[in-house]
């Protein structure tokens, strides 16, 4: 659960990124049925979308196989205030119109968890704050949640929110995984804590590098190969081999290792990751039910420190 919310989600939070962008919409409603069929039935399957997402076609796609399915109400769904091409991406007169733009792609009168995707620093955090808290008085958007915002920036909004009685950010969505550890556990970790904020970290897989297929003079197939490989080297090599020994102890990928890992990382609700086929999926879905041992997570931490 998300806490401060209703909020109980899957441990694996969905990534739409790739709706409309490397998954056609056959191919992302299949990768839906199959998320969603995955999810026990007393979590709701959590999908993460933006409206910069192949701008707008992410959130399009999702709205239609909702519809589809009538799964609206099984559903949560978090979206987010771009920057795009706007001056003041979170203004007030911004965010009420990017607001409206997703709830009609998305087709539905309300948003469950809706982020300001990246920091405006043009404009006061009052007036974003204040934008957001109009919106879920409205009753068009549930709970907020920051992504990319810096440690004191973070702390100047939550500590805004509460001087001024407005809704606060339940969530942050940091960069954060095996390879990125740095920037979430040596500032954004303690403020979570201290305000008791979920954490949903995008890159989960450290854009795809650790699924395991990337290795060093190998050319693979992917929109994501060149942020990829940034991590090939003595280190990546060092998580890689400590994944798959982990791996091959449980029968599953090294995907859901560090997947797992993730989710257990104090408060880590769900990590988010995308598969662009059903294929790519199921390597990630035994995540859920997969258990780590000490030993295994102390391995992983060491690899990775």
């Amino acid at each position: 659960m998300i806490p401060g919310t209703d909020l109980t989600v899957s441990d694996l939070c969905l990534g739409g990124n790739v709706f409309g962008w490397t998954a056609d919409e056959p191919t992302s409603f299949a990768v839906l049925d199959r998320f969603t069929d995955a999810t026990v039935s007393t979590l709701a399957p959590f999908v993460d979308t933006a409206e910069s997402y192949g701008r707008g076609a992410s959130e399009e796609i999702l709205g239609n196989w909702m519809t589809e399915r009538g799964l609206h109400d099984r559903m949560v769904v978090a979206t987010k205030a771009s920057r795009l091409e706007k001056e003041h991406p979170l203004s007030a007169a911004e965010i009420r119109t990017a607001v409206e733009g997703s709830l009609r792609r998305l087709q539905t009168d309300r948003i469950d968890l809706y982020y300001a995707h990246y920091d405006d620093g043009s404009t006061p955090l009052e007036e974003t704050l204040r934008a957001f808290d109009e919106l879920v008085q409205a009753g068009k958007v549930r709970y907020v949640a920051a992504s990319n915002y810096s440690p004191d920036r973070l702390t100047e909004a939550l500590e805004t929110s509460g001087r001024r009685g407005l809704t606060r950010y339940v969530a942050l969505q940091p960069h954060y995984n095996l390879m990125e550890r740095a920037v979430y556990e040596d500032g954004l970790r303690d403020v979570v804590a201290a305000h008791e904020l979920g954490v949903l970290p995008y890159y989960a897989l450290a854009k795809g590098f650790l699924t395991g297929k990337y290795r060093a003079g190998e050319q693979v197939d992917s929109p994501r190969a060149e942020g990829a490989s940034a991590y090939v080297g003595e280190r990546g090599d060092r998580v890689l081999a400590a994944l798959r020994q982990v791996a091959e102890a449980h029968g599953v990928t090294v995907a859901a290792v560090a997947l797992r890992w993730l989710a257990d990382r104090p408060t880590v609700v769900s990590p988010i990751a995308s598969g662009r086929s059903v294929e790519q999926l199921a390597d990630l879905l035994p995540m859920q039910d997969l258990v780590l041992t000490e030993e295994q997570t102390q391995a992983l931490d060491t690899a990775s420190a």
